[in-house]
């Protein structure tokens, strides 16, 4: 048995845009429900939501069957729990708040075996399909996608610095933290970040790195694509559901 492919890796390296959908209900059978929508990837949030480790293992063996690409952000750049992410089996990594070169290189080392890096080594996890994946802690580098997502200021002077560490793979625009970083608490496009935004995208873009960001307003996610990021999530599960369920209320209220 190989190491499974990782497609969404590999799009990201053929330039072809990617369109996402942020899944923070922690729901295994919702990640069902949306894996099959037609989405390219659907991101598991375990940095704000309830979601655990066995929750998550659930939620990656729900989306397993569908085409759309799980792609895991953890709750903070930690050996530990990356090493753990990695073993129940996601190959994709959303990796919150590397705001410098130094926390992008240790992101890295924690999703590579030594002598690369310091992830544990165990020979039957999820990951190597239980001993079954030949050469796994020897090649299973190759089709792990390391994003680190950057969310301040300070981070957007580094952006450089940051695309520059080999093992990353993209780079994600935070835009709520982002906007709290500078002063606007709250808001996710006030008209004084988005050229900020515009301008960290391409640069991402000019340094050969996938540059990646979550709007749910369709004009700010088209126009994110003709500036270049590669992958884009375009709505959230629990904004569907709230939103969706308010919108039908409303129909039959006064």
């Amino acid at each position: 048995m190989d190491v499974p492919k990782n497609s969404f890796k590999s799009a990201l390296k053929s330039n072809k845009p990617q369109i996402g959908l942020w899944s923070s209900l922690s729901s295994a059978y919702t990640v069902e429900v949306i894996a099959g929508a037609g989405f390219d990837w659907i991101l598991l949030d375990s940095e704000h939501s309830p979601a655990d480790l066995e929750n998550l293992l659930t939620q990656l063996q729900a989306a397993a069957p569908y085409p759309g690409h799980a792609v895991v952000r953890v709750p903070w750049n930690d050996m530990v729990t990356i090493k753990r992410t990695l073993d129940v089996g996601a190959q994709s990594l959303l990796i919150p708040y590397v705001s410098t070169a130094a926390e992008a290189r240790a992101a890295v080392s924690y999703t590579r075996y030594p002598p690369a890096g310091v992830r544990g080594v165990a020979g039957t996890t999820r990951a190597t399909r239980f001993g079954r994946v030949k050469d796994y802690a020897k090649r299973a580098h190759e089709e792990i996608c390391v994003l680190v997502q950057v969310e301040t200021q300070g981070a957007l002077d580094n952006i450089e610095a940051i695309c520059a560490v080999e093992g990353v793979d993209g780079v994600f625009i935070g835009p709520a933290d982002l906007h709290a970083s500078l002063g606007y608490t709250g808001e996710i496009a006030n008209p004084k970040v988005k050229p900020l935004i515009d301008d960290a995208v391409r640069r991402i873009r000019k340094c050969g790195k996938a540059p990646g960001i979550l709007t749910p307003n369709e004009a700010d996610a088209r126009h994110w694509l003709e500036c270049g990021a590669l992958f884009v999530a375009v709505g959230s599960d629990v904004g569907i559901l709230a939103r969706g369920a308010e919108a039908l209320a409303a129909k039959f209220k006064s």
